[in-house]
């Protein structure tokens, strides 16, 4: 937590007792490195199917670790509501995750973004049929600590929360579900299980075509699924 978030912020369990941090590269071992640091009586594991990088965070690190695909590891995993999912492999881990498990009620699938949702969002990047969404035009600070009111590179006021601005978001024929990241340190965010169950029903009960968001107060991710429970 930061001067600038304070507790009430952050939904239970905080602190958080259990931190999974999937994938062990660059961004994997700052997450590691920095939570370790602010949340020192968590308990953690970090994911990844490469041993050698495992093997350099266990060596340097002490932490524990597992040799698997991460989004393979979460998708087999019934993990428990207070624990805290740090995403950090260049996946949209909360939309692939809820995608699989909604195959396994029925038929879902992954479908392109509405070309219309481009110009809902602050400086789009689209990548196939995911549209990538950023207040930022500029690289952000490594470790900002993401204040409510100002923005840490410019210091002016910021132009509000992306979490919020997408939930907004209206595209016809399409639901929309945000995933909320919160930070748990310094440029390092995830969210905790029970938000990402909350997230899956959400979807689960409503058959047709949705929207899947990932975003902090800055930058988000934006995935469409179509969903048709078995009957």
């Amino acid at each position: 937590m930061t001067s600038n978030q304070t507790v009430s912020e952050i939904p239970n369990p905080y602190p958080p007792k259990t931190i999974w941090i999937l994938g062990a590269g660059r961004f994997g071992r700052l997450a590691a490195e920095r939570l370790q640091k602010r949340h020192p009586g968590a308990d953690f594991l970090v994911v990844d199917g490469r041993e050698e990088k495992l093997a350099q965070i266990q060596k340097d690190l002490g932490l524990p670790t597992r040799a698997e695909d991460a989004l393979s590891f979460l998708a087999a995993s019934e993990f428990s509501g207070d624990v805290w999912i740090i995403p950090a492999i260049p996946v949209h881990v909360a939309f692939q995750w809820i995608l699989l498990e909604l195959q396994k009620r029925g038929q879902a699938s992954a479908r392109p973004v509405p070309d219309t949702v481009d110009a809902e969002v602050p400086n789009p990047l689209r990548r196939g049929g995911t549209v990538y969404a950023s207040y930022a035009t500029f690289i952000c600070p490594d470790a900002c600590s993401e204040p409510e009111g100002i923005c840490t590179h410019t210091g002016g006021p910021r132009r509000g929360n992306l979490f919020e601005h997408l939930g907004r978001i209206s595209s016809p024929g399409f639901h929309m579900v945000v995933v909320r990241s919160w930070q748990l340190a310094p440029g390092v965010g995830g969210y905790p299980g029970w938000k990402l169950r909350e997230a899956l029903e959400e979807i689960a009960a409503c058959a047709g075509k949705h929207l899947v968001a990932t975003a902090c107060r800055c930058h988000g991710v934006v995935d469409g699924l179509f969903w048709l429970p078995e009957r």
